[in-house]
C-alpha cells in the first residue's frame, strides 16, 4: 500500500517554504506527495518580491485532476492567496469527502509579505476552519483569527478554544514565535495537551511553519493518530531547524529533505 498527501498552496522558486518544502517533506517520510499550486510566489531566502495568484477555475482543475485519479489519505493547506481559493478548497473536500484536513492558515511569509488577502480571513474562518481536523496557526495567525493577543500559554490556550468553536477538531497553536522553549499547544474541545522542545538557538529559518503541517500531514496519511502525528511531527520539525540548510542569503532553509549542511 502506497500512502498518499495532497499539499494544496503557493510554490516557492528556491525550495524552502510552500509546495516545495511540503513535498520533500512528504518524501522524506515515506509517503507518496501531490499538489496544487494556488499561486506562483518570486521569493528566495532573502524575501518575496512579487505573488501571482492562480485563477480559482483552474485551481479547481488541478483538485479534480488529482483526486479522480488518486485519491489522498491527508490533504493539507497553505498558502491559498484569496477568499475564491479557500471556497475552492471547501467545495473540494466536502466533494471527495476528505477527513484528514491540516489548515495551516498561512497569512504572511518569514519576511513579512502578505500572502492571504484581508477580505478573505472571514472566508477562512467559516469555510475552511469549520472543515479541518487540525488547525495549526501560530501566534500571529491565532490573534488574528480570534482577535486574542497571544503572548502566554494562557493566551495560547483561549485562542485555542475560539478556533475550536469555529469548528476545527483540533486546535494546535504554535509558540515558535514566543519566548522560552517552544511550547505548541492542542486542544480537542475537552483536553489541552502540551508539546514542548528546547528552543534552538538558530533565529533566521525558513519554512517552518510550512514543514511542520506537512509533517503532521503525513504521519496522519501513515494512519497515525493526531496526537502522534503532531508529536512525531513536532519532533520532525525540531530536527530540521536543528540541522538547517546554511545556504542563501537570508533565512536558511530548514532541512526538510534531509541533507547534510
Amino acid at each position: 500500500m502506497i500512502n498518499t498527501a495532497l499539499t494544496v498552496a503557493g510554490s516557492d522558486p528556491s525550495g524552502g517554504a510552500g509546495i516545495q518544502a511540503d513535498l520533500n517533506t512528504f518524501s522524506r517520510l515515506g509517503v507518496y506527495g501531490m499538489s496544487v499550486i494556488v499561486a506562483l510566489t518570486a521569493q528566495n531566502t532573502t524575501g518575496v518580491s512579487g505573488v501571482m495568484d492562480v485563477p480559482a477555475d483552474f485551481v479547481a482543475r488541478q483538485w479534480e485532476s488529482v483526486m479522480n485519479d488518486i485519491p489522498a489519505n491527508a490533504v493539507k493547506t497553505g498558502m491559498l492567496g484569496n477568499a475564491s481559493n479557500i471556497v475552492v478548497a471547501a467545495d473540494m473536500i466536502d466533494r471527495y469527502g476528505v477527513k484528514n484536513v491540516v489548515v495551516d492558515p498561512v497569512m504572511m511569509s518569514t519576511s513579512g509579505a502578505t500572502l492571504l488577502s484581508t477580505d478573505a480571513i472571514d472566508t477562512l474562518r467559516t469555510k475552511l476552519i469549520s472543515r479541518a481536523l487540525i488547525t495549526t496557526p501560530n501566534a500571529d495567525e491565532a490573534r488574528i483569527l480570534t482577535g486574542i493577543e497571544v503572548r502566554s500559554q494562557e493566551d495560547m490556550e483561549e485562542a485555542a478554544r475560539r478556533l475550536r468553536d469555529m469548528g476545527s477538531q483540533f486546535v494546535l497553536v504554535k509558540g515558535g514565535h514566543l519566548e522560552g522553549d517552544a511550547v505548541d499547544v492542542l486542544f480537542d474541545g475537552s483536553v489541552f495537551n502540551y508539546f514542548r522542545s528546547v528552543r534552538i538557538g538558530h533565529t533566521h529559518i525558513h519554512g517552518t511553519g510550512c514543514v511542520l503541517s506537512a509533517a503532521i500531514t503525513a504521519y496522519l496519511a501513515l494512519g497515525n493518530s493526531v496526537e502522534d502525528a503532531i508529536r512525531l511531527g513536532k519532533d520532525f520539525i525540531t530536527e530540521a531547524i536543528a540541522t538547517s540548510l546554511r545556504i542563501g542569503k537570508g533565512a536558511w532553509p530548514c532541512n526538510a529533505s534531509g541533507l547534510e549542511s
